[in-house]
């Protein structure tokens, strides 16, 4: 299995939040597009096995039209196996999904949107600074459901001054609508963001990582006992609606990273494109591949493993460690993890160890308590 990211570095205006790779100006789109199906072709060796998902991210996907969907679409096919049954995502903001919009995309090789709701409240959307407002949200979703059946929404918990009852209002409308997968994240604060210096400045109270932690567990609480699986930290879906590309991901299966600051991985190392617009462009028009590579070395891939694996229902098997990575990372588990079964958050079960309830919101600090250094 393997897969293919797209990155489509373009937004109306920058979220508050946001420190990925994006331009306002959508003056360079075409010759982008056309580098990214360059970028396909002279890249097509490096991916042998079956295309089973397809993933459009950015910045602002659903600002292509659906010609330039076509377009990266028949490169794709003309250059590498895709599964029929492939999952083909499509990160989509609220205010691009008109109906008109929507239904175009639904004449295209799409099956899956992605739509970037955040809040159901018009004042965590203008915190935010995103481009739509609560109405479009509730529209663009509605809308969807005619024409998709495969719909996922992203919200954010752990908003400045976002009470306990406001995140279950904002669940309650989720659930009201019906869609087969959230993706939850708690709002971080990254450097060299609006947001940052909003908090720095004191325009914006500060994130509060108890509130967002009461988040967190109202979350998994209200989405599991209404028949959501929490499959991996941030995700949620209903039974054969988990993300294929996340899944993917999370395991560990190779995939391909398109586009300006995309990121790829073949199982053994790790490249990435350059974050800018205009030296990708001018790199690609002269058939040269703008990244770097890093390759990874055993306690790397083991590390990885750890943490990713740490982060699903899937967990980690000492079995595959032993397969894998060799005695000396097994033992060393087993002795690492054993205080944290003591502490109760780490359990085992049908030989598949996984993080506890109690653990969950730790998840990326037991992960990381379990790394090998060398």
């Amino acid at each position: 299995m393997a897969g293919i990211y797209i990155h489509i570095p373009f937004c109306k205006q920058a979220c508050h939040y946001c420190d990925f790779h994006f331009s306002t100006s959508l003056k360079k789109k075409t010759p982008l597009i056309n580098a990214i199906c360059t970028e396909l072709i002279l890249r097509k060796n490096e991916i042998q096995n079956t295309i089973e998902t397809i993933y459009f991210g950015g910045g602002t996907p659903s600002l292509l039209t659906a010609e330039e969907i076509q377009q990266i679409f028949t490169t794709i096919h003309n250059n590498f196996e895709v599964s029929s049954e492939a999952e083909i995502t499509l990160e989509a903001n609220p205010d691009d999904l008109s109906e008109e919009k929507i239904k175009e995309l639904s004449t295209t090789k799409i099956n899956r949107l992605s739509i970037g709701v955040q809040s159901f409240f018009q004042d965590d959307l203008t915190l935010m600074n995103r481009a739509h407002n609560s109405t479009e949200a509730l529209k663009a979703i509605e809308l969807s459901k005619k024409y998709f059946d495969n719909i996922s929404i992203d919200l954010i918990y752990g908003i400045p001054e976002m009470s306990n009852k406001k995140w279950k209002e904002n669940l309650a409308i989720a659930l009201e609508l019906n869609v087969p997968h959230i993706s939850s994240y708690a709002l971080t604060v990254e450097p060299n963001t609006a947001l940052k210096t909003f908090i720095e400045k004191g325009k914006i109270k500060p994130v509060n990582e108890k509130k967002a932690k009461e988040h967190f567990e109202i979350l998994v609480a209200t989405l599991t006992n209404t028949g959501f699986v929490n499959y991996e930290f941030s995700n949620f879906g209903k039974t054969g609606y988990f993300s294929q590309n996340n899944t993917a991901y999370w395991m560990g299966k190779s995939y391909l990273g398109i586009g300006p600051s995309a990121h790829s991985f073949d199982g053994k190392k790790r490249s990435w494109n350059v974050n800018n617009n205009s030296k990708y462009i001018k790199a690609i028009q002269q058939e040269k591949l703008p990244l770097e590579t890093e390759e990874l070395s055993k306690t790397d891939r083991y590390n990885e493993y750890i943490m990713t694996r740490l982060r699903t229902i899937w967990g980690v098997s000492v079995e595959e460690i032993q397969q894998e990575f060799g005695e000396k990372y097994a033992e060393y588990f087993l002795k690492e993890s054993a205080v944290l079964f003591q502490k109760e958050l780490l359990q085992s079960e049908e030989k598949k160890i996984t993080i506890t309830p109690k653990g969950k919101f730790l998840s990326d600090g037991i992960a990381a308590s379990l790394f090998f250094v060398d």
